[in-house]
C-alpha cells in the first residue's frame, strides 16, 4: 500500500516539474515516515553547548570606526520567505504585513541591504526562498526597489512543493474541492536542495560569493553585520549558528547541543519524553536556535557533493488537516526538515551567541504588537534598536490572534510600552488613542461583549486608571 503511495508521489510531483533531486529528497523521507524511523536525541547521547563566542566579543574584535567590509564584500543575504502567516489568519506572504509605520517587514529587509551597501560599497546580494504561495506578492512588492535586484543574481528562487499525504494510507492527498491544498513546502531545510537546483548558488560564486548570511524573513534583526561577516571569515568555520541565551520563556523549542564532538540541532519533537526535565533545564542547555545561519560556500559544496545532493537530515512529521482552517477534513502529513540540522553535517561548526537585537521573530500577534511599538526604534541603517527592556505580551488569542482582530482593536496604533513590565489583556478590548501602559499591566473583560479603553488611557496593573 505505501510502496504504491511513494509511486504515486513521484508521479505527481515529476507531473508538476518538481526538480529530480528534490524528489530524492522527498523519496528519502517517505522511507523514514514508512518505516518510523526514531529521530529522538537522548539526553545521555549528548552534552550542553557551552563553548561559544558572544556578539559583544565579536564588535570588540571586529567593528569600530575602521570596520573592513571585505568578508562582507563576498557575502549573500539569503531570506526565507515561504510563510503565509496563517496562525495570524494571513492569505499571503507575512512579510507584506507594516511593521513600523507603513514599512513592511520587505521593505525593511530592502532598506537594510542597500544602505549596507551604499554605506561599505560591497555588492551584497540579496535573495529571496519564495514558496509557490509567496512568489508573485513578494516580487510585486519588490518592484518598487529597481536596484535591488544584483546583475546576473535572481532575487528570488522558489521553494519545492510536495504532496501531503495521507495518514492512514500513506498516498498523495487528492483535493478536488481545492486542488492547491494537495500541496506543501517540504520546511526551510529546502534550502540547501533549491541553492543547488535553481542555479542561485552557482550564480553567486561566479560573482565571488564566499559566504551566505540566512535567516527567516520575519526577523528584522538579521541584519547584515560586516563585524559577524568578517569573525566567521577569520574564523575557518563551515558553517555557524546564531544561538540565543534561553529565558524561562525559551524553555521548549530546538537547542543546540553537543553530539560525539559535533554540534547538532535538537528540536522539541526530537525530546523523548523521559528527557523533558532536563532538556527544558535552561541552566543546562544554555542556548536555542534563532534560525540564523552563516555557511561557507565551498563547504556547503563539499557536503552537497559528498551526499548527491541528498542530505542526510532528519525529519519532521508535521500533522495537519488537509485543509488548515477545517477539522474536518482528512488528516495528512508534512514530510519536513529543518535547514539548522545541517550542522552536523559541517565538522568543525560551530555556535555564536547574539543578544535579542538580532532575534526578533514575528510569530503571532504578541509579537508584532512589540515590534510595532516604541521599545523600537529604527536607526539610519534601518535596524530595529530596542530602548530598555522588552515587556512581555500577551494578548487573549480568542480575541487577538488573528490579524484583521487585531487591527480593528488597535485601529490607532498599538499603546505605549516602553518601561512596562508587561501587558496582559483577556477578553475583548478596544484601544483608544494614546493608550499608555505602566508597570506589569493588565485588563480583565469576563464577558463576550468589547469593552473600549479610552483615548489617553494609562493601563496599570489595576486595570485602567484615567489621566
Amino acid at each position: 500500500m505505501s510502496e504504491q503511495g511513494l509511486l504515486h508521489s513521484q508521479e505527481k510531483m515529476r507531473e508538476a516539474g518538481v526538480h529530480p533531486i528534490a524528489i530524492d529528497v522527498f523519496t528519502r523521507f517517505y522511507g523514514m515516515l514508512e518505516q518510523n524511523v526514531d529521530a529522538i536525541i537522548h539526553e545521555r547521547d549528548v552534552e550542553p553547548l557551552t563553548d561559544v563566542m558572544s556578539l559583544g566579543e565579536v564588535f570588540a574584535e571586529h567593528a569600530g570606526d575602521s570596520i573592513d567590509p571585505s568578508a562582507l564584500a563576498k557575502t549573500a543575504v539569503i531570506k526565507l520567505n515561504g510563510g503565509l502567516g496563517t496562525s495570524m489568519g494571513m492569505q499571503q506572504a507575512k512579510s507584506l504585513l507594516p511593521v513600523r509605520g507603513s514599512s513592511t517587514f520587505l521593505d525593511i529587509i530592502a532598506q537594510q541591504v542597500l544602505h549596507a551597501r551604499e554605506q561599505y560599497g560591497v555588492q551584497l546580494p540579496l535573495v529571496f526562498m519564495n514558496s509557490f504561495r509567496t512568489e508573485q506578492d513578494t516580487l510585486s512588492a519588490l518592484e518598487a526597489y529597481p536596484g535591488l535586484a544584483t546583475p546576473g543574481v535572481p532575487l528570488s528562487m522558489l521553494q519545492n512543493q510536495e504532496p501531503k499525504i495521507l495518514s492512514d494510507s500513506l498516498e498523495p492527498l487528492s483535493f478536488p474541492a481545492n486542488p492547491e491544498l494537495e500541496w506543501c513546502p517540504p520546511g526551510h531545510g529546502d534550502l540547501y536542495t533549491v541553492l543547488q537546483t535553481s542555479g542561485v548558488l552557482d550564480a553567486l560564486e561566479e560573482r565571488g560569493i564566499e559566504i551566505l548570511s540566512i535567516s527567516n524573513a520575519d526577523n528584522l534583526g538579521a541584519y547584515p553585520s560586516p563585524a559577524i561577516a568578517s569573525w566567521f571569515e577569520a574564523s575557518g568555520a563551515p558553517f555557524v549558528a546564531e544561538v540565543v541565551r534561553r529565558t524561562p520563556a525559551d524553555r521548549k523549542g530546538g537547542h543546540i547541543v553537543v553530539r560525539d564532538g559535533h554540534l547538532v540541532l535538537r528540536e522539541t519533537a526530537q525530546i523523548n519524553a523521559e528527557d523533558e526535565a532536563q532538556a527544558s533545564d535552561i541552566s543546562r542547555h544554555r542556548y536555542f536556535n534563532a534560525n540564523n545561519l552563516w555557511i561557507r560556500v565551498s563547504a556547503l559544496r563539499e557536503v552537497l557533493n559528498k551526499h548527491q545532493g541528498v542530505l542526510p537530515l532528519p525529519l519532521i512529521r508535521n500533522n495537519k488537516t488537509a485543509d488548515p482552517s477545517d477539522s474536518d477534513t482528512p488528516s495528512v502529513v508534512q514530510l519536513e526538515c529543518a535547514m539548522g540540522a545541517a550542522i552536523e553535517l559541517f565538522p568543525g561548526a560551530g555556535a555564536l551567541e547574539i543578544d535579542r537585537s538580532r532575534f526578533l521573530p514575528v510569530k503571532t500577534t504578541n509579537d508584532l504588537l512589540l515590534v510595532r511599538s516604541d521599545v523600537y526604534e529604527l536607526s539610519e541603517q534601518f535596524h530595529l534598536v530596542v530602548r530598555g527592556e522588552e515587556p512581555l505580551i500577551t494578548l487573549d488569542p480568542d480575541y487577538f490572534a488573528l490579524i484583521e482582530e487585531f487591527e480593528g482593536r488597535f485601529p490607532h496604533g498599538v499603546p505605549a510600552i516602553r518601561g512596562a513590565q508587561g501587558l496582559d489583556v483577556t477578553g475583548p478590548w478596544r484601544f483608544g488613542a494614546g493608550v499608555s501602559v505602566r508597570g506589569r499591566a493588565q485588563l480583565v473583560n469576563q464577558t463576550e461583549h468589547e469593552q473600549q479603553v479610552p483615548d489617553g488611557a494609562v493601563v496599570t496593573e489595576n486595570g485602567l486608571n484615567a489621566e
